[in-house]
């Protein structure tokens, strides 16, 4: 079983950076398409980024629209991790942040999920 770890959630001043990491015990890290999500009380789970290996060195990136521009997802498949960049944060953002996985592959579901890191923003 897959187990995913994220670490790097706390506390930030508004306009402040995090970087999230998500650490995954998957020897095919690389085939996996790596996702960060995040819930605040009373919302939905919402999308933030998702990010694919379509080859050597090369990955495909999508992002939400409340965080394009804002957030950077990356991977280092050599270290089965994956990142989100978050910078210029807001006091919308707080919420739990979670990181998922799926086969990268047509109709795959994000069946992975870790246990979540918390961020905070202070005004």
């Amino acid at each position: 079983q897959v187990q995913l770890v994220e670490s790097g959630g706390g506390l930030v001043q508004a306009g402040g950076s995090l970087r999230l990491s998500c650490a995954a015990s998957e020897r095919t890290f690389s085939a996996y398409t790596m996702a960060w999500f995040r819930q605040a009380p009373g919302k939905e789970r919402e999308f933030l980024a998702a990010i694919s290996t379509i080859g050597r060195n090369t990955y495909y990136a999508d992002y939400a629209d409340s965080v394009k521009g804002r957030f950077t997802i990356s991977r280092d498949n050599a270290k089965n991790t994956a990142y989100l960049q978050m910078n210029s944060l807001k006091p919308e953002d707080p919420a739990a942040y979670y990181c998922a996985a799926r086969p990268t592959r047509i109709g795959a579901t994000y069946d992975l999920w870790g246990q979540g890191t918390q961020v905070t923003v202070s005004s």
